[in-house]
């Protein structure tokens, strides 16, 4: 046990480096062939699909890691039970978008040429949710191999998919590239789930126990994934409404809607990308949490439980500080390197130091949710976008532009950060 959380993160840096590679490149070609005034397009869906996938996947793969990792039930019955729940949402989902996506484009996002995107939402998510489950099974068995190889795979298909597509869609116009582009995910969770698939072990058999309908075992998934969800679609609905409300406030400040869409793009396009980088070593820290956090927590191992914690915001802050530097100091460097561009440097230098704090949300917030509290996890999402939205009306209506925005989005940081860190060291004394 002692040697399985560096080393699981150590597979999933190694494997989130390489992914997190192509998905600059993915970044650089959708930039380069769509353009700013496209980027910013896409942004306004991105929002929307954060919050159908939250909604696709119930949290389902927070719960099957869990508890796959505390090893008490029938795991394959766990996983088998997840998949009719998520098909069920995903056909309501899909419905609903084929009769409203008009709607939430025009009447919401004030931006109509979106309409085909929010379309293709909805035939994506089945396969981003099965994969997910999947994912999720694997994680609480501690084998991150097969995560690492499908997310390679996955990226490397999507990003050839994406380079081949969408010069062809764009001359149809702007949106049918759009369009075209949530539907590469189709292509790309088909790949993960056959690779995934490809690494169940060759004795793996499916008995009827494994199909049968269990109680206990839907009563444990949906107590942890409906909290799960709960903070997931906080925080995703927070996001949707984010265009919506900063669009709506910004044109009463008398900006015009091209500003909007080119700056909504340049933060999102390239500001936040950028500051957001070091996640993906967060993120796999994080991941590599959740099993053994689940499994001492449970079994009542708490000084290997805090020490692991402290273990994984330090590791969290060796890549975070030199990142926050570079942000700082030099960052028309990496931003022209990457995204060959210079817009946005005002807004990098003043998220780079909130982004520290970023950096160790994510190993905090899972700890909390693998100690089986994440009801707490999820007010503290509540509490943080009530203060992003509030802080989002506020500047967007004082004639400050995009820095309501960037302020909003520190205060949120912020919070939620602080606030998680308080419940995880009040449980660990409390136990």
């Amino acid at each position: 046990m002692k040697n399985k959380f560096v080393k699981s993160t150590f597979i999933l840096l190694i494997g989130g480096f390489i992914t997190k590679i192509i998905g600059m490149f993915i970044k650089i070609v959708m930039t380069r062939l769509l353009g700013t005034e496209g980027i910013g397009i896409y942004m306004l869906v991105s929002p929307t699909f954060m919050l159908f996938i939250s909604i696709a996947s119930l949290g389902l793969p927070v719960a099957i890691s869990k508890l796959v990792a505390e090893n008490k039930r029938n795991n394959k019955n766990l996983v088998f039970l997840s998949f009719p729940i998520t098909l069920f949402i995903n056909v309501l989902i899909m419905i609903f978008l084929l009769f409203f996506s008009n709607y939430i484009a025009s009447n919401l996002l004030h931006e109509p040429r979106i309409n085909y995107a929010l379309i293709c939402i909805g035939f994506v998510l089945p396969f981003i949710s099965i994969s997910s489950i999947l994912r999720g099974y694997f994680f609480g068995k501690q084998m991150m191999i097969p995560h690492i190889v499908s997310n390679i795979t996955e990226d490397v298909v999507r990003l050839i998919v994406i380079m081949i597509g969408v010069p062809i869609f764009l001359i149809k116009g702007i949106p049918y590239a759009i369009a075209f582009i949530v539907l590469s995910n189709i292509f790309s969770e088909l790949t993960s789930i056959f690779i995934l698939f490809f690494f169940l072990p060759k004795n793996f058999k499916i008995t009827k126990k494994d199909l049968e309908f269990d109680k206990n075992n839907i009563r444990d998934v949906l107590g942890i994934s409906l909290p799960t969800t709960g903070s997931r679609l906080i925080g995703n609905i927070g996001y949707f409404f984010e265009p919506i409300i900063m669009t709506y406030f910004l044109l009463k400040s008398g900006y015009d809607n091209s500003f909007i869409v080119n700056e909504y793009g340049i933060i999102n396009g390239y500001v936040m990308p950028l500051v957001l980088l070091p996640s993906f070593f967060t993120l796999a820290i994080s991941q590599a949490l959740i099993p053994i956090i689940s499994y001492n927590y449970s079994h009542g191992n708490l000084g290997y439980t805090k020490n692991k914690i402290r273990q994984g915001i330090f590791y969290s802050l060796l890549i975070g500080v030199p990142a926050t530097l570079i942000f700082l100091f030099i960052p028309d460097i990496p931003l022209k390197l990457i995204y060959n561009t210079t817009q946005g440097i005002p807004y990098i230098k003043v998220m780079a130091v909130v982004c520290l704090l970023h950096y160790i949300q994510a190993p905090i917030s899972s700890s909390l949710q693998a100690m089986g509290k994440a009801n707490d996890s999820m007010k503290g999402t509540l509490f943080g976008m009530i203060i992003r939205t509030l802080v989002l009306m506020i500047g967007c209506s004082v004639h400050i532009g995009m820095w309501g925005l960037i302020f909003a989005t520190s205060a949120n940081i912020i919070f939620v950060t602080l606030y998680d860190y308080r419940k995880v060291s009040k449980y660990l004394k409390k136990s």
